[in-house]
């Protein structure tokens, strides 16, 4: 299936699978165009023989194939058109291990299966072109709850426990749109290991794009000189390019889970662009279009505050949980980034070094940029009073939390407030 554009470009194969595997016969779906396929420069800038192909990879996809079925279906290619275009027009790209919350089932039918995990694909090894080394990630469709176990401790585990389950993907991770129950109805024992594993281990996840934003609750509202909020009727501050490369950085360092969390100082200067933890990658997704610095970076001065109001909608406080006990309760960091605006908001323990944000004055902001720390024993009091928002489905918004002695309120809130264009 294929147009105009290199990206649109899918290949469709009818695989038989591996009986001694128990591999049910299925349809492979494959990529390409993601990465260099002329190396003239004409789509990618050609780098050399030793580093990837344009992107340095392309996407694959396997699908349970049906008793009768002939032909391939198309939706599964327009899929991955539509995750190759978002590839190329915000030049973010993904790995193994990433997850791509979706939210509807992925073939628009009934199905539970509404998310994706990416893993290697399990036949095509990386290889070496003449434009570069290409490696192929393939697309797992997934349940909600399985989608939120890999958040909660990380996408490859969940991927170990899908390749146990025949009907959930097996060895070759295949994906069933037919399938009705998650692994953990299938098998309730997998989720035991899963809550070992987020103990064990906590969560690899960094940070998200998000739906968020804070006010300076101890400065008077009308004060926009310093306090970062949703300004109404004024342009909002936005962040200095080093201030991006340092939220930037701090995701980058988020999966260093063997060593002691640091957040980068805020001269940090770009790695050549490499991610640390992943792949490298042309631009992490919080690359920001504004950022080009209004204000001088050195004019900024950092600010204690006194007392703030964190926002989010209703995806991103759900994840405030697993900021709290899969991150900060193991040492780490965990990073809001507003897809509205240049809004980022830092979680951070007190082992986490290098952050602007202390025991002493635990809310700090650079910029539109705030960082929080919280200890240990506040963590564990606002799990507490933070557990309805593990049971979404009896949520009414809009919902405040408030710890007075702590000068912090949270308020979570429809997703039309920040979609207003006040906001």
């Amino acid at each position: 299936l294929g147009g105009p554009d290199p990206l649109d470009y899918v290949s469709m194969y009818r695989n038989l699978g591996n009986p001694a595997l128990n591999v049910p016969e299925h349809w492979h779906y494959v990529s390409f165009g993601l990465s260099d396929l002329y190396g003239d420069n004409r789509v990618h800038e050609f780098t050399g023989t030793d580093g990837p192909s344009g992107f340095g990879f392309e996407l694959t996809f396997r699908l349970k194939r049906e008793t009768g079925e002939s032909a391939p279906p198309t939706w599964p290619a327009e899929l991955m058109q539509g995750l190759a275009r978002y590839v190329f027009q915000s030049e973010n790209t993904f790995c193994s291990g990433d997850h791509v919350s979706w939210h509807s089932p992925l073939d628009n039918s009934e199905s539970r299966i509404q998310h994706m995990l990416l893993t290697e694909d399990p036949q095509m090894q990386p290889v070496q072109t003449p434009f570069g080394v290409v490696t192929f990630l393939q697309i797992v469709g997934v349940c909600t709850e399985e989608l939120h176990a890999a958040q909660q401790w990380n996408g490859q585990g969940i991927l170990e426990l899908l390749r146990t389950v025949p009907v959930a993907g097996g060895p070759w991770l295949i994906t069933d749109m037919r399938r009705g129950e998650t692994i953990f109805e299938i098998d309730p024992h997998l989720q035991e290991r899963v809550d070992k594993g987020i103990e064990t281990d906590g969560s690899n996840l960094s940070g998200v794009s998000a739906k968020c934003a804070w006010d300076d609750l101890s400065r008077p509202p009308e004060d926009d000189e310093d306090s970062r909020s949703i300004c109404i009727g004024t342009q909002p501050r936005r962040l200095s390019g080093k201030d991006t490369e340092q939220i930037r950085e701090t995701l980058r360092r988020g999966l260093e889970i063997n060593s002691k969390p640091v957040l980068p100082p805020i001269n940090a200067q770009r790695q050549n662009g490499l991610n640390l933890d992943r792949a490298p990658s042309r631009k992490d997704s919080l690359e920001s279009e504004s950022s080009a610095a209004i204000i001088p970076h050195e004019l900024i001065r950092t600010r204690q505050l006194e007392s703030v109001h964190l926002k989010f909608n209703q995806e991103s406080g759900a994840l405030i949980p697993l900021c709290l006990r899969g991150r900060l309760l193991h040492g780490r960091h965990f990073t809001y980034k507003s897809i509205t605006g240049d809004t980022a908001i830092t979680f951070v323990s007190t082992g986490v070094e290098g952050a602007f944000a202390t025991e002493e004055h635990p809310y700090a902001a650079h910029g539109p940029w705030l960082q929080i720390l919280l200890t240990e024993e506040f963590v564990e009091r606002m799990l507490e009073d933070l557990e309805d928002l593990n049971s979404p489905e009896e949520f009414k918004l809009p919902k405040e939390y408030s710890w007075p002695e702590k000068k912090l309120k949270v308020s979570i809130l429809p997703d039309a407030v920040f979609d207003s264009p006040l906001h």
